[in-house]
């Protein structure tokens, strides 16, 4: 059985660069890790393509977020983007969705009908994301699926979003990589001033005034007072291309 590990400790290491791992599924304890390169994915230089704006704006896929988190992290357990051996033991799985509960670990699903296909998982502290992993089990979904993140993350006034190692599907995205001093200045920036542990809706709407990233904005056209109708794919596509 996987060691247990403490939201707040996971929480404290997020804030200062370092992240867990685990050698493989049934490993039972975890090894902590600070790369000296990091990759991230500057939210004004996300690389949508022809191809993927069409797919993004035909809405091939139902997107949701925050609606089957533990089958997002189960799916990303199975089958990572990028990655033949999963690095999500049952320790990091446990306390992600802690952390989930706790208004701090967030996910983006893509649906076919009802079948889940795909989606990513991160937590968010400040105007961070640290985006942990992706998965997809139809053509495309874990593209769209970051697509909608990187939506998100604009209209909820985040700065940073964490990809932690540079892989060729991301760099395909726009993901970049950095040196570690460079990274750690962003995420000092985007920690400042610490955030609060939402712990209502209300909290949640009053994020951004807190110097906070809103991960729930965009499900309400960026205002905290108010609930948008559900947007469409060529809403997402158009948001990107303006902001691009």
């Amino acid at each position: 059985m996987a060691d247990a590990l403490d939201p707040q400790l996971v929480l404290g290491a997020y804030s200062v660069g370092v992240f867990p791992m685990a050698d493989a599924r049934d490993a039972d304890s975890v090894y902590w890790v600070e790369p000296r390169r990091r990759a991230i994915l500057p939210l004004e230089g996300f690389h949508l393509s022809r191809s993927l704006r069409k797919t993004v704006a035909a809405d091939r896929f139902r997107v949701t977020a925050d609606t089957a988190f533990a089958q997002v992290l189960r799916l990303c357990a199975e089958s990572a983007v990028d990655r033949p051996d999963t690095w999500i033991n049952g320790g990091i799985e446990d306390v992600f969705l802690r952390l989930h509960a706790m208004g701090y670990a967030h996910s983006v699903e893509c649906w076919q009908g009802d079948r889940l296909v795909g989606g990513l998982y991160g937590l968010a502290l400040g105007r961070a994301f640290f985006g942990e992993s992706m998965a997809s089990r139809a053509t495309d979904a874990s593209k769209v699926a970051l697509a909608w993140l990187v939506a998100r993350l604009r209209v909820g006034g985040f700065t940073l979003l964490d990809c932690q190692f540079q892989t060729a599907h991301l760099a395909s995205l726009g993901a970049v990589e950095i040196d570690r001093d460079d990274y750690v200045a962003l995420l000092a920036a985007a920690l400042s001033p610490p955030p609060l542990a939402p712990s209502s809706s209300s909290d949640l709407a009053g994020a951004s005034a807190r110097g906070a990233g809103d991960f729930g904005a965009l499900d309400r056209g960026g205002d905290s007072d108010s609930v948008s109708a559900p947007l469409a794919g060529k809403d997402i596509a158009q948001l990107l291309v303006h902001t691009s």
